[in-house]
């Protein structure tokens, strides 16, 4: 199926044929047709697959119909500023050639007068961040009563940041007979209940099967033996020729500093990016990182959610996140629309009860590799399965004592204490 066959308005083909889209991808090709019908939706996929297209184009499609009428038609809640830009540019990309078609990106972190002048202009269509948003109906700038499309974008990712009382807030404010779509990376128990919550008997496009696994993405492991051989090993990693474009990940918004400080120090194209920068100096950083001034992204994961960049070369895990699903979510910033990704690892001590979670959330086991120079002193050892240690010179290395806390015996020390590494994320 094409564009061309899913009766799309003309100016919106033309904005398509223009970026180069003739060939829908899979979540595309059945979310659309199911949610121009006019039909409540509840649509999974992988991250990198299309989503944004599969309700931005509905949403300008249902704007074109009736142009006539005037006020907020559509709105899309979604869970990061980042996001929201990034649908907000996909709505202005897609909508170029349609008439009076006015769209406005609400976000923490804007200054409010800019938001107040926008909203001001009675815009058809706002993508909006939870808080914001409500900030702004308490104050009694935006009104929900004739919202005819209410998207519920990251839904997965909303109720995992907490949002799930504004999210009920919203969804109860959204008059009858709104059409309602909830997309999301996966579907679990959470968002069912959600979505049975606030649909009337919706449709459902599931192509995520309940896991992302992110086939298309070697995923790496380095066993280190404490802070300081991580950096050794960090360093060797960015300084790779290989490595063209990469984000890092750290669990606190001072070691995204404190790291991005050290890579600089090596000459190396870095910048970090979290949740105490201001949101220019966030949208100056991604453009830097999107016109290749930047190379390396270090970034703790709240900051991260919503990057929208191509060409990402590798994810580098300095931190091992305590939750599998973030670990699949950050991995998905690289490989992305079908291409082919590299995501590391750096695993000590501590964190092995994470990467058994990790392994067993995707089911599978993540292959050792060693630098020569920088071998870990500390082995993996055991009678189950085995990994395969795949660097030069590196001899295989097993695993085993499945499901064990960190205190077993996974760990053979042969020198060098452990280090632990603490802080709040």
């Amino acid at each position: 199926m094409l564009f061309e066959q899913m009766q799309l308005a003309p100016p919106i083909l033309k904005a398509l044929a223009q970026c180069g889209h003739q060939n829908p991808t899979s979540i595309q090709q059945q979310a659309i047709p199911k949610a121009l019908s006019g039909r409540d939706l509840i649509a999974s996929a992988n991250t990198g697959t299309g989503k944004t297209a599969a309700f931005v184009l509905p949403a300008l499609q249902r704007l074109f119909d009736d142009p006539s009428k005037r006020g907020l038609r559509v709105l899309v809640l979604t869970p990061t500023r980042e996001l929201a830009e990034q649908i907000s540019r996909a709505t202005r990309q897609y909508g170029k050639y349609l008439n009076n078609v006015h769209s406005v990106a609400i976000y923490g972190g804007m200054p409010f007068g800019d938001q107040i002048r926008a909203l001001a202009q009675s815009p058809d269509m706002i993508i909006a961040t939870p808080g914001r948003l409500i900030d702004h109906i308490w104050r009694g700038r935006i009104n929900l009563s004739n919202v005819e499309l209410f998207v519920l974008d990251e839904a997965d990712r909303m109720l995992d940041m907490g949002f799930i009382d504004d999210v009920e807030f919203v969804s109860d404010a959204m008059p009858e007979g709104c059409q309602t779509l909830l997309f999301a990376a996966t579907m679990d128990a959470a968002s069912t209940k959600l979505g049975q919550k606030f649909m009337k008997d919706p449709d459902r496009v599931e192509l995520s099967q309940g896991k992302i696994t992110h086939d298309k993405i070697e995923q790496r492991l380095h066993i280190a033996d404490g802070l300081q051989h991580k950096n050794r090993l960090l360093r060797h990693l960015c300084s790779d020729t290989e490595l063209t474009r990469a984000i890092v990940f750290t669990a606190t918004k001072r070691d995204a500093d404190h790291l991005a400080g050290e890579l600089r120090s090596e000459g190396l194209g870095v910048a970090a990016l979290h949740g105490d920068m201001t949101q220019s100096a966030r949208n100056h950083t991604m453009e830097n990182m999107r016109r290749g001034k930047i190379r390396i992204l270090v970034a703790t994961d709240v900051a991260a959610r919503g990057i929208d960049i191509t060409g990402i070369s590798h994810v580098i895990n300095f931190d091992l996140p305590r939750s599998a699903e973030d670990y699949v979510n950050r991995i998905g910033r690289t490989g992305r629309a079908m291409q082919s990704g590299i995501a590391i690892s750096l695993v000590s001590r501590a964190d092995f009860p994470y990467l058994d979670r990790i392994e067993r959330y995707t089911g599978k086991s993540l292959v050792v590799h060693v630098i020569p120079g920088l071998e870990p002193s500390v082995a993996i050892s055991g009678g189950g399965r085995s990994k395969t240690a795949a660097s030069t010179g590196a001899r295989p290395q097993g695993r085993g004592n499945r499901g064990r806390p960190a205190s077993s015996s996974r760990f053979q020390r042969n020198s060098r204490t452990s280090d632990t590494r603490a802080g709040n994320a």
